[in-house]
This record gives structure tokens, C-alpha cells and sequence, in this order.
């Protein structure tokens, strides 16, 4: 009976046993690893960029011996800073602006703001409910039913030119009555 070959050649209890002691071998390390990142990335990456080192010393696949650790974890931290500058120039971070909540306030729904919406809302309902019957009929066709204007001009049996005329009529009234 063939029994399934472990991927790496051992067991799993040998991997987590390997991946612990490098834990340990590692984590002297960091402190002197964040102080180079930290020369050369910006202040808010340095976490993020100390953890991707770590875990790539983690989740090394060689099985040997580092002969020089501490030459191997800078190099790694250097590979690292590298990845994340290319990251950094395909997706044009340096473009990207900060969510800020001067720049993009967030109203509040107060009672009164609440209350003006019902109001607008109402008066909205009543101008299109007064509207003319073919120039509400056309409005409702091309805003909710969202049909072209040749469908709705098929549809009610008139021109293309009758029914842009229609919707901009509708468009007008509703308009005026929200600012109403």
C-alpha cells in the first residue's frame, strides 16, 4: 500500500518545529531590521514592511543552514523595500490622496435634514403626478423603465424629437419644484 509522501520530505511536526526555531533566530533581529527600514521607507510602512520580512523568513522554503543570518535578513529587508517600491510605482501610489474628513465631510442625518428630504420628496411626487399625461409617460418610460428614447417613441407613437421634448418639459418642472 502506497502511503502519500510528505511535499517538503518530512513531517509536519519537523516543519512547525524548523518555522518555530527560526522564529526565535529571527526575532532578535527585528529591532535592528525596523531601524534600516525605517531610514529608508516612510514612517507609516515601517510596520507593514518589518512584517513582510518576518514572514518571508518564515515561510522560507530551503531547508539549509543560513551560514550568515543577520547578512541574509538585511538582504531579505533590502528585497522587500525593493517589491514594495515597484508595488508602489505600478499602482501610482504616489497619486493617491488621503481620506480625510475635511475633504470628504460626513453629514449627519439630523431630524430637520431628515424632515427636508420628506418635504423635497413629497413635492417631487406631486410635480410628477401633475405632470401632463404623455410627458409624465415618457419620463417614467426612460428613467425607471430605462428604455432609449426610439423605444419609448415606438412605444407611445411619436417622434424621437417629441420625446427628448417631453423628458427635457418633465425634467424642467420636477427641477423647479425641488427647489421649490
Amino acid at each position: 500500500m502506497l502511503t502519500a509522501q510528505p511535499r517538503w520530505g518530512s513531517t509536519s511536526i519537523g516543519r512547525d518545529a524548523r518555522a518555530r526555531k527560526r522564529g526565535e533566530e529571527i526575532a532578535p533581529l527585528l529591532p535592528v531590521i525596523r531601524r534600516f527600514l525605517a531610514k529608508r521607507a516612510a514612517p507609516d510602512d515601517v510596520d507593514d514592511l518589518v512584517q513582510d520580512v518576518a514572514l518571508r523568513m518564515q515561510t522560507r522554503r530551503a531547508e539549509g543552514e543560513i551560514a550568515n543570518l543577520q547578512g541574509y535578513v538585511f538582504q531579505v529587508a533590502q528585497s522587500v523595500l525593493t517589491d514594495r517600491a515597484r508595488r508602489d510605482i505600478v499602482r501610482q501610489r504616489s497619486r493617491h490622496a488621503p481620506l480625510e474628513e475635511t475633504d470628504h465631510p460626513v453629514e449627519g442625518r439630523s431630524p430637520e435634514r431628515v424632515l427636508m428630504g420628506k418635504e423635497r420628496w413629497s413635492r417631487l411626487v406631486a410635480a410628477l403626478g401633475d405632470l401632463p399625461d404623455r410627458t409624465r409617460q415618457a419620463f417614467v418610460l426612460h428613467r425607471f423603465e430605462e428604455m432609449s428614447y426610439a423605444a419609448i417613441a415606438r412605444h407611445m407613437g411619436i417622434s424621437v424629437s417629441a420625446v427628448e421634448k417631453h423628458i427635457m418639459k418633465a425634467i424642467r418642472i420636477l427641477a423647479a419644484s425641488a427647489d421649490a
